[in-house]
């Protein structure tokens, strides 16, 4: 699992993780949550979280999809 970026003094991490499944995704996790955000599409494919949280990630997930994507491509099998 590789830790991308920390969130809210560092309870939530978003992280690609290694030989993860089809399609290119990352996880928000800590405080209970377990987010998949789709790296494709941008969609949250499984979870729910505070609105706050879901815009201050996402505002730097889109910032970051390419860099993100690339990662996951790495760690694919």
């Amino acid at each position: 699992m590789t830790t991308k970026q920390r969130f809210r003094n560092g309870r939530y991490r978003l992280e690609i993780r290694e030989k993860d499944h089809l399609p290119s995704h990352a996880h928000l996790s800590g405080g209970g949550l377990d987010i998949v955000i789709d790296l494709e599409t941008m969609n949250v494919t499984e979870g729910v979280w505070p609105a706050s949280l879901k815009q201050e990630v996402m505002e730097w997930v889109v910032k970051h999809q390419k860099e993100l994507i690339e990662e996951w491509k790495k760690w694919r099998p």
